[in-house]
C-alpha cells in the first residue's frame, strides 16, 4: 500500500501539438474530437505520473471549448493532477493556442477528468494521496470531492436522456 502523499507538481504534464489540416473541420479549425483526444493522453500521462499504475479514464466533465483555433497554430496542454481518492484520481487540463506568427497565447478548451488506477487483472488499486501545500491546492481538491460525489450519484442511473437513446 502506497503511503507516502505526492506533489501535485510532480504529476505536471506539459504536450504541445500542431494543428495540421487533418485534425481540423471544414472551416479550419481544431476538431473537437481531436482535441479530446489530445486532453485525455495528457492527464493520462498525469494520472499515471502520479499513481505510477497503468490508468484509465473513468470520465470527462467540464468540457469547455472557450475559443477556436485555426490550422498551422501550435497547441500547449498541460495537465495535473488535483485530487486524489481511494483508487482514482481527478486531472485538470487546459489547452492553449499559440499563434505562430505573433506568439499570442489563447486558453481555448479546459476538462477535468477521472483516472481509475488498475492491476494487470483490471481490478482497482489504491493511489497515493495528494499532498496538498498550498490554499489553491487545498481548494481545487474540496472543489473536486464535490464533484465526485455528483459524479458518483449519478453513477450508473444515467438519466432520461440516456433512456431516449435506447428507443
Amino acid at each position: 500500500m502506497i503511503t507516502t502523499p505526492r506533489k501535485g507538481s510532480d504529476s505536471v504534464v506539459e504536450m504541445t501539438q500542431l494543428l495540421l489540416p487533418g485534425d481540423a473541420n471544414a472551416l479550419g479549425a481544431a476538431f473537437g474530437g481531436s482535441v479530446m483526444g489530445w486532453i485525455d493522453i495528457c492527464a493520462a500521462v498525469s494520472a499515471q505520473r502520479h499513481s505510477r499504475q497503468v490508468v484509465v479514464t473513468a470520465s470527462m466533465d467540464d468540457l469547455h471549448f472557450h475559443a477556436p483555433f485555426k490550422v498551422g497554430f501550435q497547441v500547449i496542454l498541460r495537465a495535473r493532477v488535483i485530487a486524489a481518492f481511494r483508487t482514482s484520481m481527478e486531472v485538470g487540463v487546459t489547452v492553449h493556442a499559440e499563434n505562430p506568427l505573433t506568439g499570442e497565447r489563447q486558453l481555448t478548451t479546459s476538462a477535468l477528468l477521472t483516472f481509475v488506477a488498475l492491476d494487470a487483472e483490471g481490478k482497482k488499486l489504491p493511489v497515493p494521496a495528494l499532498a496538498l501545500d498550498s490554499d489553491v491546492e487545498r481548494l481545487a481538491s474540496e472543489e473536486a470531492l464535490t464533484r465526485r460525489t455528483e459524479r458518483l450519484g449519478r453513477k450508473d442511473k444515467g438519466g432520461a436522456w440516456l433512456r431516449l437513446q435506447e428507443k
